[in-house]
């Protein structure tokens, strides 16, 4: 054996030039360049003569990690051309790898000729061909060749991949990253399913490449056949753009775009669609058109400033459910300008709403224009405490109803501290002031309200502390801890506070639960108050495992009488608030439950009763919620409802997958969706069919079933990612 090392070798630019996947090769020849070559054969043999190297049994190569094998290694010198028989693998130092029995290159291994060639390129993708020429060192034409992305099994009778390419000329070029084919047979399972003249599509190292996404195809008792053919546009590395027409047999045809854009510290993402049904209407005999915006974009001003919106907007109430673009029944549009400095922050926003319930009128929707928020927190404490000073303000009108001006004023301080003994006790002082101008246009429908412009102004402090207890035991390495935690809180604050003829715009959605029970100032905005002293007393207490944990918190409030705000049965008016805890547990990754129960004291009755469960193992995932609303929601436009709502995904094996959910409406004895589905995913195909059923009606969109079909023909493995989409489109959302 004889090992030789040498200055820059022709021999080992043979590895640079046949390599897949590099930059084009160096042009030097031997004796130019720099760099050292380790070169090992069972003999070297140099011709001064002829000017010819030879390398026999056993050639390696290694030059800068690329590594170049082969029977024998010849390079003459005179013309330039450097030829490799038997056995040869040539590998890239980013793993690529190409294989042939014979290789000539000339014009400094610029151009070459590579017989009964195969290359594997980038994890998964593997080109062979009969014959493949190569030039310029980054283009590479193979002929009677096949590319494939998936894994070939080395057992005799599976060796055939789930699906490939065939062409009588396959054109690889390293520096576009694009693989082409003249006269393609697309194979699946090794049948011939499709035939075109020519294809193209991007290489394994490519993550984003412009061109046609996989297609959806279904039929729909409510659209009829209907195919949707995305088609993608990677404009730079940070921006692109989708558009996807939609055909529907019964339905018309629908053409939705999607613009995306990444900066520093902001971002656009632009989703438009309009649609056109020749049926549409009640009784399906007008010519429709409907459209929709979604967006949202984070643009920076200078330093510490941004501007921002959301929007949400649909031409009509039904069309987002009928073309399955969005389950949403109300939408929210904002515009905003924000700025923050150290731990303050000031901003301005406006806000528009769209209610697409049918109980829902255009003309009552409030318009927020604008929305003022400014809080001041000092860095440094004040009297050993957090100082905090609050503005907001807030402008809300109408087409018909009331309309309203405020302004507020608040300051807080906050000192929270440790005694020696353990306990944590919180001490709050709040004030604030509003002031109100309202006016009312609509004394039918808002009777509360006066019609005559009045002004409304109200003081409201009150005094604050939080008492807590930890006791903790157990602990250390795999060992089990216990947390247990009395806690009782005490507010001093004055009656009154909600005088007649206040509107209530921001406090609507108020519900007692675990998250607000032992906040100082439970009613979310500013327009109602909750009045009167009270004392809130409660308990946590939880269980640290290895693996996971155990917590269970439980709080109720009292107050010496009762007490008149907007809210109706909010679990807070009587002497005893209602009763509310949560359950947690969590395994993670593999389980959580979480349980949320609302009990009224003046019955004992459930006023709301929440279960959510989550768990996955591996590909297989389940979820699972409980949800039962009593007439406290109706604020909010909600029917007092008990709905239970399942989903789960089985690995049946590791590429198999099962699929079912279903929404029912236990207060009504009704199905309201049902979905089922079966997949297949592995690193290079996925393909899945489903059954989807909606049972409701929701005014011209009437009850429906869906067949949906998807295939994806994928050049790289996306994992757990790519058996999540298998399923994309499913309509179930927790209540």
């Amino acid at each position: 054996m004889k090992r030789l090392l040498v200055g820059v070798s022709i021999l080992a630019l043979s590895a640079l030039a046949l390599s897949p996947g590099t930059a084009r090769a160096d042009n030097s020849i031997l004796g130019q360049g720099s760099g050292d070559v380790l070169l090992r054969a069972d003999e070297v043999v140099y011709d001064v003569n002829n000017s010819v190297v030879t390398a026999h049994g056993h050639v390696e190569i290694d030059y800068n990690d690329r590594i170049l094998l082969a029977d024998k290694v010849t390079y003459d010198q005179k013309t330039d051309t450097v030829t490799a028989s038997g056995h040869i693998t040539m590998m890239a130092p980013n793993g690529d790898t190409a294989f042939a029995n014979d290789v000539t290159l000339t014009d400094q291994m610029r151009d070459g000729v590579l017989n009964d060639f195969a290359a594997l390129l980038g994890e998964n993708g593997r080109l062979a061909g009969v014959r493949a020429t190569r030039t310029n060192g980054v283009r590479t034409v193979a002929e009677r060749a096949a590319f494939t992305p998936c894994k070939i099994c080395n057992k005799p009778g599976q060796r055939t991949p789930l699906w490939q390419v065939k062409a009588y000329r396959v054109i690889y070029d390293q520096d576009q990253h694009k693989i082409s084919y003249n006269d393609a047979i697309l194979e699946l399972f090794g049948v011939p399913v499709f035939y075109t003249p020519y294809l193209s599509h991007p290489d394994p190292t490519v993550k984003h490449q412009s061109g046609i996404l996989a297609p959806d195809f279904g039929s729909s008792s409510s659209l009829g056949t209907f195919v949707r053919v995305p088609v993608y546009f990677a404009l730079t590395d940070s921006r692109d753009l989708t558009i996807a027409p939609m055909y529907t047999a019964q339905s018309g045809d629908v053409l939705q775009g999607e613009y995306r854009e990444r900066w520093n510290d902001g971002g656009l993402w632009l989703q438009a669609s309009i649609a056109n049904d020749p049926k549409g209407g009640l009784l399906h005999n007008h010519n429709e058109w409907y459209s929709s915006f979604f967006g949202s974009g984070r643009i920076p001003l200078v330093e510490n400033w941004r501007v921002g919106f959301d929007a949400a907007l649909t031409s009509n109430d039904t069309y987002l459910k009928r073309y399955d673009i969005s389950q949403e029944d109300r939408l929210v549009s904002d515009l905003f300008l924000e700025g923050v400095s150290g731990r303050s922050r000031f901003s301005m926003t406006g806000y528009f709403f769209q209610g697409l319930r049918a109980t829902d009128v255009p003309s009552n929707m409030p318009m927020v224009l604008p929305l003022l928020e400014y809080s001041y927190v000092p860095e440094r404490t004040w009297f050993g405490g957090q100082f905090r000073f609050d503005l907001n303000g807030a402008s809300v009108s109408r087409d018909i109803g009331p309309d309203s001006q405020r302004l507020t004023a608040e300051t807080r301080w906050r000192l929270p501290f440790v005694t020696d003994a353990g306990m944590l006790f919180t001490i709050q002082a709040d004030a604030r002031g509003d002031v109100y101008r309202v006016t009312n246009n609509d004394p039918v429908n808002f009777p509360n309200i006066p019609v005559k412009e009045h002004y409304i102004s109200r003081g409201l402090p009150y005094l604050g502390i939080d008492w807590r207890w930890p006791f903790i035991t157990g602990g250390g390495p795999n060992k089990t801890a216990f947390i247990i935690e009395p806690i009782v809180q005490l507010v001093a604050a004055s009656y009154g506070g909600n005088p007649k003829g206040l509107p209530n715009e921001d406090s609507t959605d108020f519900e007692l639960d675990e998250t607000d029970i032992f906040r100082f100032d439970r009613v979310p905005g500013y327009d109602v108050w909750e009045p009167g002293p009270r004392a809130t007393a409660g308990i946590r207490s939880e269980a640290l495992f290895t693996g996971g944990s155990v917590e269970l918190l439980v709080g109720e409030s009292f107050r010496p009488k009762p007490i008149k705000t907007f809210l109706t049965n909010a679990g807070i008016e009587h002497e005893k608030s209602d009763l509310v805890g949560r359950l947690t547990i969590k395994f993670p990754p593999h389980f959580s439950l979480t349980h949320r129960v609302d009990i009224d004291q003046t019955d004992g009755s459930i006023r709301r009763n929440e279960v959510y469960v989550d768990a996955n193992y591996g590909r297989s995932s389940m979820t699972l919620s409980y949800l039962r609303l009593n007439q406290n929601e109706a604020s909010l436009g909600l029917n007092p409802r008990e709905e239970v709502n399942g989903e789960a995904t089985v690995a049946v094996t590791h590429n198999w997958l099962l699929f079912a959910g279903a929404r029912r409406d236990i207060e009504a004895s009704q199905m309201l969706d049902t979905e089922y589905g079966v997949g297949y995913d592995d690193e290079c195909l996925g393909i899945s069919l489903s059954f989807r059923r909606k049972f409701k009606r929701d005014r011209d969109v009437p009850p429906s079933s869906t067949f949906l079909l998807r295939i994806r023909l994928k050049t790289h493995d996306d994992g757990d990612e790519g058996a999540a989409r298998l399923f994309p489109r499913h309509i179930f959302t927790t209540p």
